[in-house]
């Protein structure tokens, strides 16, 4: 079953489940694009500031996809996703035909599961996390890695163009293993970043400089520019917290097990997001590693001055 062409791209209802960082910007991004959307947040204030935005909003997340086509998900981790679909109603009530997009960053085995369970109901499952952060989730700029049937995410084309841009990346499960890469890629390079701020602190050059003399040389990347900034500006709200960043490294590692792969890059810098998170920095975004790359360099006897 596959959803009807007959069906005019604004008249589908969209349910979004999860208004949090990303939740939110996104949510109103399929809003000004002129969908109707129906929202609803554990912490139903994260959802009432959607009400001006144009937002229905509900008091649970079953209520939230009453009649729904399309229904997003953007929650915390494998758990959650699971709880909201399985345990609070929400396939209970789904129809026939109706597609959920998982854009939460969760394990691959988990997202295959809930693909299998909901296909046994006859509802598409498209596992699509992005990335982009809460920038890219404003702007309408998210990279969007989608897994499972390929015509089904073609039929969200006008959908995910609100968002950002999509790619059909693979079967069920292949959205959240390229969530998965990026994140390694993310983490190695914020720790590369962090270590090189502290090098050139060191030598006598300033951070701030550094940046922008490597600026358009093959150092260059959007980490740089965000991250890099946040680091040189000690603005660490996040953003994305480290305890995300942590999680989603800690799924690489199972991974890695499951592949029989070595992945020593991805093990140092988990090693190091998990000393912070454990010292506090949980709720730090991810660029805020350099605090704690920061603390172990600290010269002997500083903090007793």
């Amino acid at each position: 079953m596959t959803p009807s062409d007959s069906v005019g791209a604004r008249s589908r209802q969209i349910a979004f489940l999860g208004t949090g960082l990303m939740g939110a910007p996104m949510a109103r991004r399929l809003l000004k694009a002129g969908f109707a959307v129906t929202v609803w947040n554990r912490d139903p204030s994260k959802a009432e500031t959607l009400s001006k935005d144009g937002a229905a909003v509900s008091a649970s997340a079953a209520d939230a996809v009453r009649g729904a086509d399309i229904v997003f998900t953007m929650l915390s981790d494998g758990q959650a996703v699971t709880d909201v679909l399985f345990e609070q109603g929400v396939a209970d009530l789904l129809k026939p035909g109706a597609i959920v997009v998982d854009t939460s960053s969760i394990a691959p085995p988990v997202a295959r599961e809930h693909a299998d369970t909901l296909r046994q109901r006859q509802v598409h499952h498209i596992d699509a996390p992005v990335s982009g952060g809460v920038v890219g989730a404003e702007g309408g700029t998210l990279a969007i890695m989608a897994g499972g049937d390929a015509a089904i995410v073609g039929s969200l084309a006008d959908v995910f163009a609100a968002l950002g841009r999509v790619t059909h990346v693979g079967p069920s499960g292949a959205g959240q293993i390229c969530k998965l890469a990026n994140q390694q890629i993310v983490a190695i390079t914020i720790g590369a970043i962090a270590e090189a701020m502290i090098l050139v602190e060191a030598g006598g050059a300033s951070r701030e400089k550094f940046r922008e003399a490597i600026r358009g040389g093959f150092a260059e990347s959007r980490i740089l520019d965000l991250h890099g900034g946040r680091m040189v500006n000690r603005s660490f709200a996040p953003g994305g917290p480290s305890r995300l960043q942590l999680k989603d490294l800690d799924a690489v590692a199972a991974m890695a097990d499951l592949f029989c792969l070595d992945l020593p890059l991805t093990a140092m810098i988990r090693d190091e997001f998990r000393d912070f998170v454990a010292d506090g920095g949980g709720d730090t975004d991810h660029s805020g590693l350099l605090l704690h790359l920061e603390k172990i360099n600290k010269p002997l006897g500083e903090e007793n001055r």
